[in-house]
């Protein structure tokens, strides 16, 4: 829902309205429904707005309550407006609208600061108090909902995506070695509040960071779960399970708070499959569902449309189901790249990217299954980390993409400075809220890889087409149980037992007890042809050569053989590269 923007000066200065209006048109996109802009005194204000719920102009924005003096933009949806609401009602706070953007501002002005602490939602926001004369900005529990900054001696700018900040200009163009150190350990995670740029951060998940005339204060962190089973929390895998259920059941519900209709993007997998059938089991009839499938390259295969089909039939959903060619695929490339607020090497982007434009056609949101595999425990590499005693060490091995030794093959000598990743590492696991191992991983994974892959990924494609993506299994309550669950009644037989034992009850077995599938597209796997013809054009261009990023040794050996230079969890080190470059190239960035 939407995009935002803002300038807020600690120098006594006023905002530059073409400043605002130049991050507001890139954003533009992100809300297709409406526009505005608010300036006064050391703020401005910009939101570009998708109307999902209050359809009216009585939720437009940026909302400004004149009572109270506090002026809102924000990106998201509040599931559980409707209560806080009624509760504020009969505290004496009057409404003029019957969205959840006007309930952010009576909900600050009860509770202050500590009001995203009641909140039941995904968003971002940026909250201007005229009688404190400070700036509020805020993000969700599991970073949902995006938010970037870039701060001066005499300002702070603040958007839903990094090109928006380019957009308004004063950003530099140099790389953050810390940043491209992650992307190359994480497959292109880059872990906040770092980003590829040096000028560029962004504002970490469950953090709200307050702006006064005299400049920022130090984060606040609001919320951290406890994983691992609690002292003296004793259930029986059957207690848990219910509970799994019941906790996902709500989640969904909340999920379909909208005054338009409600979608699920359904790969054929557990997890969206899931969702499609408890919205079924919900009373909902009729439901849409989209899939979508690429062209097969030798053996490895394109689409996962008969497991899709089985749900589809199953619950009698309205199913639409989009088959990509390889051509279509190359010729879109750039424009999902464009899409990407920072490099992301997932195969799935130019899937849900694809697929996203297809489905804004037909409903204006969508629920997704993003996130189980973090929550639950779907990846290979969690059970051999149940009884480490080098939990650092035997993550390393079983995650990264490559160790520090052969990032020094990859990256010239001005990148290389110490071993970012492995840090980042050590110091996650050694915070507290998590004692085993797996249990360690399984936190850094849910509260950090996953913000910048899979649910990054998730939102940037879908926005690029106006279109609201919500992710049950990031709901706050349902991650809160899901990480005391013991580990190991979620990594048994293949991961995500206990999930998959939950379903049993709801979907049919055949999609439960399949292999584990994803997003495949294989012609950004093996190059071929065009493809290849294309990888080749950017990495030996006097652009990319110039960058001086990757050695010239290992770009050549890589292009030599790209099928023999797979990750280890199978991607391509050819794209991981090309797509770097080709996200620089596409933004204007130079070096």
């Amino acid at each position: 829902m939407c995009g935002i923007c803002g300038e807020f000066r600690f120098d006594g200065g006023s905002v530059d309205r073409s400043v605002i209006e130049r991050m507001s048109d890139r954003l533009e996109p992100r809300g297709p429904d409406g526009s505005g802009v608010f300036l006064e005194g050391p703020v401005g204000l910009g939101h570009r707005r998708l109307k999902i719920i209050d359809l009216s102009e009585q939720s437009a924005q940026p909302m400004i309550d004149e009572e109270l003096g506090i002026a809102l933009v924000y990106n998201g949806a509040i599931y559980n407006y409707q209560e806080l609401r009624s509760e504020l009602e009969q505290d004496g706070y009057r409404f003029s609208s019957s969205g959840d953007t006007e309930v952010l501002i009576k909900a600050y002005r009860k509770w202050g600061e500590d009001f995203v602490t009641r909140l039941n939602g995904m968003f971002a926001f940026a909250l201007y108090d005229r009688k404190e004369q400070t700036v509020l900005l805020g993000r969700d529990r599991l970073g949902i909902k995006p938010l970037y900054f870039s701060q001066t001696n005499s300002r702070i700018r603040f958007a839903s995506s990094l090109p928006a900040l380019l957009a308004a200009g004063e950003v530099s163009s140099e790389i953050n070695p810390v940043a491209l150190h992650h992307y190359f350990s994480f497959h292109a995670v880059v872990p906040p509040p770092h980003t590829i740029l040096r000028d560029v951060q962004k504002l970490p998940p469950a953090t709200t960071a307050q702006g006064t005339t005299g400049g920022m204060k130090a984060p606040k962190k609001y919320w951290e779960p406890h994983f691992g089973e609690r002292e003296g929390e004793s259930r029986s895998f059957e207690d848990w399970r219910s509970v799994v259920l019941e906790e996902l059941r709500a989640a969904v519900r909340r999920r379909c708070v909208a005054d338009v209709s409600v979608g699920v993007l359904l790969s054929g997998g557990l997890d969206s499959s899931l969702i499609v059938g408890l919205l079924a089991e919900q009373g909902q009839s009729g439901i849409n569902t989209f899939s979508v499938g690429f062209e097969s390259v030798e053996e490895e295969k394109g689409d996962e449309f008969e497991y899709s089909d089985i749900i589809a039939s199953e619950f009698q959903t309205e199913h639409h189901k989009l088959t990509i060619s390889a051509e279509k695929l190359l010729t879109h490339l750039p424009s999902c790249i464009a899409a990407m607020s920072e490099p992301m090497v997932s195969h799935d982007n130019i899937g849900f990217y694809l697929l996203s434009e297809e489905v804004s056609r037909h409903v204006k949101v969508v629920q997704s299954g993003q996130g189980a595999d973090e929550v639950f425990a779907g990846y290979h590499w969690y059970p051999p980390l149940l009884e480490s005693s080098d939990p650092v060490g035997d993550y390393a091995k079983v995650f990264f993409d490559r160790d520090h030794a052969q990032m020094k093959e990859l990256l010239e000598e001005s990148f290389i400075r110490e071993d970012f990743s492995r840090t980042l590492v050590e110091e996650q696991f050694a915070t507290p809220y998590a004692t085993r191992a797996i249990d360690k991983a399984l936190r850094l994974d849910t509260l950090t890889m996953l913000v910048d892959d899979p649910v990054k990924r998730v939102d940037n494609m879908t926005m690029a087409f106006g279109l609201e993506a919500r992710v049950p299994f990031l709901d706050h309550t349902l991650v809160e149980v899901a990480a005391r669950v013991p580990a190991e009644w979620k990594v048994r037989e293949g991961g995500k037992y206990i999930l998959k034992e939950a379903a049993r009850s709801v979907i049919p077995s055949e999609v439960i007890d399949r292999p584990k599938g994803y997003f495949p597209v294989p012609v950004l796997k093996y190059f071929r042809g065009p493809y290849l013809e294309m990888v080749r054009e950017t990495l030996l261009s006097d652009t990319a050569r110039a960058r001086k990023i990757c050695k010239t040794e290992y770009v050549d050996k890589v292009l030599s053989d790209p099928d023999a230079y797979i990750t280890p969890l199978k991607g391509s080190e050819l794209w991981q590269i090309t797509l770097l470059e080709l996200w620089f190239q596409q933004h204007g960035i130079t070096h």
